[in-house]
């Protein structure tokens, strides 16, 4: 494995790109400020601009280093991030990168959250060399795990209390690829 980075990637409708802190306003109004999109993620809903200002020059910054994978997507047709897709846990020692996502209200059910976690798939077994690629939601959001079918991941399980995130602590659905599969 060789770590390289959040890499712009690029498919059909999708520029998925390192976050810069100019894409503060479309996060907050797209995605952050939205308590249904937060609702089964581990950040709380952003207050106020910013906050997103804030978590959008961190991430800037953090893009600079080569084991940090954060994405913007950014919809080609309108020009603006509409969500986000990182890596939020790597074990090194079986290969493993772990992928977190969210996408704005007004984009759910169109497929692009899972246009962008296949490149990102490709991207991390392809380029940097990840065997597993894994990713798990809240058993009450059944729609992220359409996504990780939808992205050819399987089904391992459920892991009873094992997440926690806006709701406290609940029972995840875990998905994985592996590098053969993809």
């Amino acid at each position: 494995m060789e770590h390289k980075g959040t890499r712009r990637l690029e498919t059909e409708r999708l520029i998925l790109r390192p976050f810069r802190v100019t894409d503060a306003e479309d996060m907050f109004r797209n995605w952050a400020s939205d308590p249904a999109v937060t609702a089964y993620l581990t950040w709380p809903t952003h207050e106020s601009a910013a906050a997103s200002r804030a978590v959008a020059a961190l991430w800037e910054s953090e893009s600079q280093k080569p084991e940090v994978y954060q994405w913007a997507i950014e919809l080609r047709s309108i020009g603006q991030v509409i969500g986000s897709i990182s890596v939020v846990g790597i074990k090194e020692s079986v290969g493993e990168a772990e992928l977190g996502y969210c996408i704005g209200r007004r984009w759910w059910g169109q497929g692009i959250t899972a246009e962008a976690v296949k490149a990102v798939i490709r991207y991390l077994v392809r380029d940097v060399g990840f065997m597993r690629i894994c990713a798990d939601h809240d058993i009450v959001n059944p729609n992220s795990g359409r996504v990780m079918q939808k992205a050819g991941m399987t089904r391992e399980g459920v892991l009873r209390r094992a997440g926690k995130n806006n709701r406290g602590i609940v029972d995840v659905v875990q998905y994985s690829i592996l590098a053969e599969e993809v």
